[in-house]
């Protein structure tokens, strides 16, 4: 209950923030960004593959949406329609050759893909090349809701952006969202258990790039533009920090990372002015063209105070005032020291056997268990039968058994010591 009222007050922000002084048309880059953030997230957080590829189903949905308004004249619903689609059908070939590979080598390869789509973004002319596309007509959704007013912009790219939360929210907490947190945690039992994770990893994937084009889409029809830095890879790296200053593995963390980092982004100059006023230095007025080291020394800042995220700290905090320290459970028995071990089977030596001693003496008590017996050939046995630790030892007889004091504290040292026992005496 406690999480459905946050996410309850979180939309409720985001419902009055145009009517509290929030710039709408910067809203609708947050709320595409955002989406953009948790169709990241859906396949880092849940999956565990890192992307530096989603740059590129980012551009081309954008590429695709503006392109089909300006030179097709599709209506909004459908040029969306078309940059889903279209990061669908990216996302499935990229998927196909990528997911072969796990680790740092899946990220190269979605790298190298993601580079070879933004130089064909550059060399082909209906991208509009350096210039990129402008003028990009909003129009009308539907035929009758004007997107030209930036409000109605907003508050229909809020709805999208909801459903698309809503939607990956079900993903995740189904069977399907489950089998994938299952291939993040341990693939090799994942596959004992009869799952097959490169099915399970395209498809995530499919669906990741899905909602990306359709972020990109939203994008390039809300701002009239798309620019080569929508492809770059970049950007993807913009969509890994957000998600993991908002919180890895939280629904809600991508969303608030988006917000933090683009407004960040977005009124550093105006911060920095303000900052210059009032302590008259004059080096805060130039934080405006100082936007990526900021962001870098919140990155650095998160990673060291908040490893969890903005919103997995808050989670943290919340679980430990609602839950106490639960109480130690009652010991049947005390429990073994480390440093003790059980031997069965032999006299001890009655004087010095001339071996170096450890720092420390530690008894070895039978009470444990922690030497059996295992059946040896005939050989064997009268071979041990007639073993000593040094020459004044007596020998040792089968049935006889005794506790033994051993100086031993180390591994090494219990290993040297157990080549005193005879070959018929081994540790469980």
């Amino acid at each position: 209950m406690t999480r459905l009222m946050c996410y309850g007050f979180l939309l409720l922000a985001l419902v009055a923030a145009p009517w509290m002084g929030l710039y709408p048309v910067l809203g609708t880059k947050i709320l595409c960004y955002a989406l953009f953030a948790c169709a990241f997230h859906l396949l880092l957080g849940y999956t565990g593959l890192a992307s530096l590829g989603h740059a590129a189903f980012l551009g081309v949905g954008g590429y695709v949406a503006g392109y089909g308004i300006k030179a097709w004249a599709l209506s909004p619903e459908l040029a969306l329609l078309a940059g889903l689609s279209v990061g669908a059908l990216m996302g499935l070939v990229m998927g196909y050759v990528s997911i072969r590979r796990s680790g740092i080598y899946f990220t190269m390869i979605t790298l190298a893909l993601a580079q070879l789509v933004y130089f064909l973004c550059v060399q082909i002319p209906q991208t509009g090349g350096e210039d990129g596309l402008q003028g990009i007509d909003r129009g009308m959704l539907f035929g009758f809701i004007d997107l030209h007013n930036d409000r109605v912009m907003y508050y229909t790219t809020l709805t999208i952006g909801v459903a698309a939360f809503l939607f990956i929210a079900r993903v995740v907490r189904s069977p399907f969202g489950q089998a994938l947190t299952a291939i993040k945690d341990n693939e090799p039992r994942a596959v004992s258990l009869g799952y097959h994770p490169d099915r399970y990893k395209l498809l995530v994937f499919t669906l990741s790039a899905a909602l990306t084009g359709l972020a990109g889409a939203l994008k390039a029809i809300g701002l009239g533009f798309v620019t080569l830095s929508d492809v770059h890879w970049m950007t993807s790296g913009h969509a890994l920090l957000m998600t993991l200053v908002g919180g890895l593995g939280t629904l809600s963390g991508p969303v608030v990372g988006a917000v933090v980092l683009v407004t960040l982004e977005n009124k550093i100059g105006e911060l920095g002015a303000l900052l210059a006023g009032v302590t008259g230095i004059g080096w805060f007025a130039t934080l405006g063209e100082s936007v990526m080291m900021i962001m870098g020394i919140v990155f650095v800042i998160c990673v060291l105070a908040f490893r969890r995220g903005i919103m997995g700290e808050l989670d943290a905090l919340r679980r430990r005032v609602r839950t106490p320290n639960p109480a130690p459970e009652p010991q049947s028995r005390p429990p073994i020291p480390p440093t003790r071990f059980t031997i069965t089977g032999r006299r001890g030596c009655p004087r010095a056997c001339g071996r170096r001693a450890p720092p420390c003496g530690t008894t070895w008590s039978p009470a444990r268990g922690a030497i059996r017996k295992k059946p040896r050939s005939a050989s064997s046995t009268a071979r041990s039968a007639t073993a000593s630790c040094c020459a004044s030892a007596k020998p040792w007889r089968p049935g006889s058994a005794a506790r033994w004091t051993i100086p031993c504290s180390m591994r090494r040292e219990r290993r040297r010591c157990l080549r005193l026992l005879p070959l018929s005496w081994q540790t469980s």
